[in-house]
């Protein structure tokens, strides 16, 4: 099973390269360090994002409701640092979006694990009430001017690249540090826990993880409390970055986010998924995104080819699974007759 992962993420990796020598031989401009520093920049909010919809899909779950998560968490947060005239530790901010969050994926998780109920249903469903919330009962407007300690956490930069040929800067953004912390901590989670085990055990077939012992039920809802703390997070980042709070900038992003950790080798059945095949998924999307536009495609050629990788990344991935499944009964045949 391993090493069917590997294989998907170096064909993605491979996408990757390619790409990128498509460009840069077109433009001349890829492998500039400002155009690479643009496009970590980028990738940062998707892949933060990535991360907890990881392990929602690893454990045979869809959540479509980060995004408004994400923004009803910042705004919340915004206005009332704002509110409070407060000038204290940007820590402070984020750990307040993360408690939004928190409370948001909990409601997701007590619906999903407690009433059996299906989760993108519960996730759809909770989208447009968040989403309602915001815009109705908060009335949610752009906020043009932050608190000062977001607005200079957003500021800082671990260093500025410089484009040789014509002089054009761009700054490698401080968050990048958010996005570094978020994959670490989840690989903890999926790999040195026995919570990780249990988000795999339940992916793979729920029954079987209760028979080995699992608490499913908690583990469920503790995985949607765990995207909604990190969405939180991820709304934040993005405010900081901005350096402006515009609450509808997120919504629809969750396809993109979705489809990029499938394309990553993530099985849509669950059970199965890294964290790097994610991660590659999620700077493929970003590649195309940002950088179609230095081979002078239109806009809407760009959506054009995001499309046609999504549908040939998860292709591949559903063949891969069908052979799987084929394969299987075949080995035991084999071991019967033997």
């Amino acid at each position: 099973m391993g090493k069917k992962r590997l294989g998907h993420e170096f064909y993605v990796f491979l996408a990757i390269v390619s790409l990128s020598l498509i460009i840069q031989a077109r433009s001349g401009q890829f492998f500039t360090l400002n155009n690479l520093v643009d496009l970590m920049v980028s990738f940062i909010v998707p892949a933060i994002f990535a991360m907890c919809e990881l392990i929602v899909i690893i454990s045979g779950g869809m959540d479509v409701s980060f995004p408004a998560v994400a923004s009803l968490s910042m705004f919340a947060t915004t206005k009332i640092l704002l509110s409070m005239n407060y000038t204290g530790n940007v820590f402070f901010a984020f750990l307040l979006s993360g408690s939004f969050g928190l409370i948001m994926g909990a409601i997701n998780g007590a619906l999903i694990s407690i009433f059996n109920l299906p989760a993108l249903i519960v996730t759809l469903g909770t989208q447009s009430i968040f989403m309602g919330i915001l815009q109705g009962a908060l009335n949610a407007q752009e906020i043009a001017e932050i608190p000062k300690v977001m607005f200079d956490f957003g500021n800082a930069k671990l260093f500025v690249a410089t484009n040789p040929l014509n002089g054009l800067k761009s700054n490698m953004s401080s968050s990048i540090l958010i996005l570094f912390a978020v994959v670490i901590i989840t690989y903890v989670f999926l790999h040195f826990t026995m919570w990780g085990r249990g988000v795999y055990a339940i992916g793979g077939d729920s029954n079987s993880a209760i028979r080995a012992g699992f608490k499913v039920k908690q583990i469920k809802f503790s995985i949607y409390c765990f995207v909604g703390i990190v969405a939180g997070i991820a709304g934040m980042t993005r405010v900081c970055m901005m350096q402006n709070c515009q609450p509808n900038n997120l919504i629809g992003m969750e396809m993109t986010v979705i489809a990029a950790v499938v394309l990553g080798g993530t099985s849509v059945k669950g059970g199965s998924g890294t964290i790097i095949g994610a991660l590659l998924g999620t700077f493929l999307l970003t590649i195309i995104s940002n950088s179609l536009l230095l081979l002078s495609i239109p806009t809407y050629w760009q959506s054009f080819f995001t499309g046609l990788i999504i549908i040939i990344g998860t292709g591949v991935t559903s063949f891969q699974l069908i052979l799987s499944s084929h394969r299987l009964p075949s080995m035991r045949k084999s071991k019967n007759e033997a």
